[in-house]
């Protein structure tokens, strides 16, 4: 089984805050997370190298 990260780590791997990440899935930017069984997201690996394309890409046309 791959390693599940929190939101935390996930931001703290993009460069951004836990709110962005939670405004990007509300609007539908990005997939939403999985939730485990306490309700919390979890991201995979895949989750995470998708969620750092869009990151990059907005970067790009900055």
């Amino acid at each position: 089984m791959s390693k599940r990260l929190t939101i935390t780590q996930v931001a703290e791997k993009v460069g951004v805050t836990t709110r962005t990440i939670k405004r990007w899935e509300d609007s539908g930017k990005i997939k939403k997370a999985k939730r485990d069984w306490k309700g919390w997201r979890v991201y995979e690996p895949k989750d995470v190298r998708e969620i750092i394309k869009f990151h990059d890409k907005l970067t790009i046309s900055d």
